[in-house]
């Protein structure tokens, strides 16, 4: 029996160019997924608000995970069973973060205690929040609507004082483009759990995880077969050294497309 082949991607400097934010450069291995009908699955630091924009582009109708794990939200009717969750514009939604205002609450409580002026997407305006990302005014509104976690910044140099108390109280932060604060989730519990459901669906399944930071470590850690995308420095993420790893030769949505194309081409018994 061939076993399904479900594609499990991180976009920020991984599917998506880190300054430019497009997927041109994967358009061909994208082609062929669309083609041989395999589920990929969306799983960024970014907001459901902002991930349905990249869905709308991709024409992408699965499943997709939000804020590192906070969120896993499914289509109204994808799977052939009720799936346990609130229901959401949609979707159901497994919540497995912990609320924004909550950690919100967290992340003040720390900094004043601390005296470390690190500055959260709370803090900032649209405009702030645009300028330290590139992204577009429109885009930084929904990237500032945040459901589980709060991205922020430290003036200079990470304070290790705030990382260490951040895990003290019980919660966690993990670095992507940006430092964040949640509670004790991450994308690879919310991997695990998708998983278990397409396999009730559909059995067996086979997955491809890509990334190209430490926020994409839990993950990389879940799936079958681990991708870690070059980054646009020309290095690869030192913290992440897992077996099997596949580390790419190109950058980005360049080194995407190298690695999709390189696994299905030479995967015979994945449908």
């Amino acid at each position: 029996m061939k076993r399904t082949m479900m594609i499990i991607t991180d976009l920020d400097g991984t599917l998506l160019d880190s300054r430019t934010y497009s997927f041109k450069e994967a358009a061909s291995a994208l082609d062929l997924i669309k083609r041989a009908e395999l589920p990929l699955i969306l799983c960024s630091s970014k907001t459901r608000a902002e991930l349905e924009v990249f869905r709308e582009r991709l024409h992408n109708q699965h499943p997709f995970i939000s804020e590192n794990g906070g969120g896993i939200f499914i289509p109204e009717g994808y799977f052939p069973f009720p799936v346990e969750g609130g229901t959401r514009n949609g979707y159901r939604v497994i919540s497995l973060g912990m609320p924004y205002a909550r950690i919100r609450e967290q992340f003040t409580r720390l900094r004043d205690k601390l005296q470390i002026p690190v500055t959260g997407f709370g803090d900032m305006t649209p405009a702030e929040v645009a300028e330290l990302t590139g992204l577009t005014f429109d885009e930084a509104v929904l990237a500032k609507q945040r459901d589980y976690g709060e991205p922020f910044v430290f003036p200079g140099a990470p304070d290790e004082r705030l990382l260490l108390a951040i895990e003290a109280a019980g919660l966690r932060w993990t670095q992507g483009r940006l430092f964040h604060i949640m509670g004790n989730h991450h994308k690879g519990k919310a991997v695990a759990v998708l998983r278990q459901l397409v396999e009730r669906a559909k059995g067996p399944v086979t997955l491809v995880g890509l990334g190209d930071g430490l926020n994409d470590l839990p993950f990389l850690l879940a799936v079958d077969r681990p991708v870690l995308i070059r980054k646009e420095d020309g290095s690869h993420d030192p913290r992440i050294n897992i077996p099997g790893l596949y580390r790419t030769q190109k950058v980005g949505p360049a080194g995407w497309n190298e690695a999709v194309l390189k696994l299905l081409e030479t995967n015979t018994s994945v449908r």
